[in-house]
């Protein structure tokens, strides 16, 4: 693959994990889709590091574990 078509590929797995989290976080319905970002990051993230799109890669990374990152801060601001 070009780095053209890996970074489009990075940026595609990026915002799918994004709009995966919008129907928990801002539509405040549950559902299951938003366990596909530990799918679907992973894949973004080598397309970022094959690309060597390291601030692709980053961000997919980040999306990778947003779950664990959500949950935080989750917890500190609405705390038990």
């Amino acid at each position: 693959m070009s780095k053209k078509a890996l970074k489009v590929s990075s940026i595609i797995c990026f915002v799918t994990c994004v709009l995966l989290w919008v129907p928990n976080v801002l539509l405040h319905i549950a559902s299951p889709f938003w366990m596909l970002t530990f799918v679907v990051g992973p894949i973004g993230l080598a397309f970022g590091l094959v690309g060597k799109h390291y601030f692709l890669a980053v961000l997919n990374f980040i999306m990778t574990f947003s779950f664990f990152w959500l949950m935080a801060i989750g917890y500190y601001f609405l705390g038990p």
